[in-house]
């Protein structure tokens, strides 16, 4: 008969979980803190605590940062190696870029400031669990701990339309998608009978075929699911829908710290779960990348709402990082963390931009808004050309280290024609991104619309269209910050080279 001193929980390092934790306590702490109706409370310390918690988790991760494969924690359900804690500095500069974002926007008031960080918190919590998801189930988790918060975020500004039918259709196809993802899942178990991502790998080397049926349906499912969360064609029809309907700051978050998490459990799975299983996986990955680039690009060409345009940019930009999950090589693991890290950057640069404007014109998120605003604001101006030259990998910027390095991950991986579609959706870029500069610079200047037109004016993300662009110096603030790390790492890219390079020890790739 088993005795209570028989029973024993798994091992936990507290240090290497850290970071996590920071997170955790962080979200509970600002939650009860919440509870204080003081406007000073709601208003300062409510966003300073998050701000803290997630400065902590970001401190505590280059605390623990050891280049190498790391021993798997918590009887093997997650693993806090270089490519875990990346992703911690990932979402943790994001989290904080949006706290900053949204301390003006509607959605914070509408949805209550407490409520609103805590969701914000939760969500980074399970894109930090998921990015070091080392088990099946741990993996699910991850991935509803990160969406179930975003659903809610999506729907914060209550009072309008658009954010309400935003969160519904995330929630709906987002449902979707883990349940295809869960039922691939299930049957990858079946196939293999594990559910650690090292007994997989054993499975797949020993009596389990890459070719068994079983198999290769929980890959197809498990593909599918992932490519709805990382907005990968023909998955990605929700995309654009959502971004332009929720809260711009939201938009601004799920742009970058969703796609790093997505991408991060792409790598960790493909990689270190199923690496026997790549002759299988890789051309239809290959396939989807070349899709994914051509749809994103010839989609944003028409888009006239700045959010819909990234939306679809975004797109485009989650086929260039499938380049380097596709062949499979630590080259390919470093390129696509190195460019995860930069388009952090572009993407938060260009958001800035967009939440200034909304604040200030009638036009919302149009491109309408951008109407001379090189000579009504040129520092937010100037933001957004970096932003826009990098993301479409122009000299000068680091946007052009991202995808050269892309480029040569494929070539070396043996499928140049992923570089070639990457140089392909670059040039075809430059239709939608320089249109974008044209009108900043050369467009007519927007007059500012007389009170009475104001007063029944609501732009989508801000507080009001007399809100004079030069009172607004956090976001802007934010927009030149990032605008000028992605112009110094366009010329230095030696430090964001050397963080790859760490990160690409993480799965004993060669």
């Amino acid at each position: 008969m088993t005795t209570l001193a028989a029973v024993s929980g798994p091992a936990i390092d507290a240090k290497a979980l850290s970071p996590l934790a920071a997170v955790v306590v962080g979200s509970i702490v600002v939650l009860m803190a919440s509870l204080a109706r003081a406007a000073l409370v709601q208003r300062v310390v409510v966003p300073a605590l998050a701000a803290v918690s997630l400065l902590a988790a970001i401190g505590l991760a280059i605390w623990v940062w050891e280049p190498g494969p790391m021993r798997p924690l918590v009887a093997g359900a997650v693993v806090f190696d270089t490519l875990t804690l990346v992703l911690v500095l990932i979402v943790g500069a994001a989290g904080l870029a949006t706290i900053v974002l949204s301390l003006k926007a509607h959605a914070l008031s509408e949805a209550g400031a407490g409520e609103y960080m805590t969701l914000l918190l939760g969500s980074i919590a399970g894109m930090i669990l998921l990015g070091g998801a080392a088990n099946l189930v741990t993996f699910f988790l991850g991935l509803e701990l990160l969406s179930i918060p975003l659903y809610v975020l999506c729907a914060t500004e209550l009072r309008r339309r658009e954010s309400l039918e935003s969160g519904l259709k995330y929630l709906v196809i987002g449902s979707l998608g883990s349940a295809t993802l869960l039922y691939g899942l299930a049957l990858v178990y079946g196939a293999t009978g594990a559910t650690d991502f090292s007994a997989i790998a054993r499975a797949l080397e020993g009596p389990v075929s890459p070719t068994d049926p079983l198999f290769l349906t929980g890959i197809a499912l498990t593909v599918t699911g992932l490519a709805f969360k990382a907005s990968v064609a023909p998955f990605h029809q929700w995309t654009p829908d959502v971004y332009q309907g929720a809260p711009t700051p939201v938009t601004a978050f799920m742009a970058v710290a969703t796609k790093a998490a997505a991408f991060v459990i792409i790598l960790r799975f493909f990689l270190d779960a199923v690496p026997a299983a790549q002759p299988q996986w890789a051309p239809a990955l290959a396939a989807l990348a070349i899709a994914t680039i051509v749809i994103g690009n010839v989609g944003a060409i028409a888009q006239r709402s700045l959010k819909r345009m990234l939306a679809w940019s975004g797109v485009a930009q989650a086929g260039y990082l499938l380049a380097g999950v596709v062949v499979g090589t630590r080259l390919g693991l470093e390129a696509t963390v190195f460019y995860l890290v930069i388009y952090v950057l572009m993407n938060v640069a260009a958001f800035a931009v967009i939440i200034a404007r909304e604040r200030f014109s009638a036009h919302g998120d149009d491109l309408r808004s951008l109407e001379g605003l090189g000579q009504a604001s040129p520092p937010l101006a100037l933001a957004m050309t970096v932003a826009m030259l990098s993301l479409a990998g122009l000299p000068g910027t680091v946007g052009l280290w991202g995808k050269f390095f892309l480029i040569r991950a494929g070539f070396d991986g043996g499928y140049g024609v992923l570089g070639v579609a990457i140089v392909v959706g670059s040039i075809i870029s430059l239709v939608y991104y320089l249109r974008v500069i044209a009108t900043m610079w050369f467009g007519p200047v927007e007059i500012r619309l007389p009170a009475p037109a104001a007063r029944h004016a609501r732009p989508v993300g801000g507080s009001s269209p007399e809100a004079d662009p030069k009172a607004q110096p956090a976001v802007t603030g934010v927009a030149l910050a990032c605008a000028a790390a992605t112009v110094f790492f366009g010329l230095i890219p030696a430090p964001l080279f050397e963080l790859a390079r760490s990160v690409g020890t993480a799965l004993g790739l060669d």
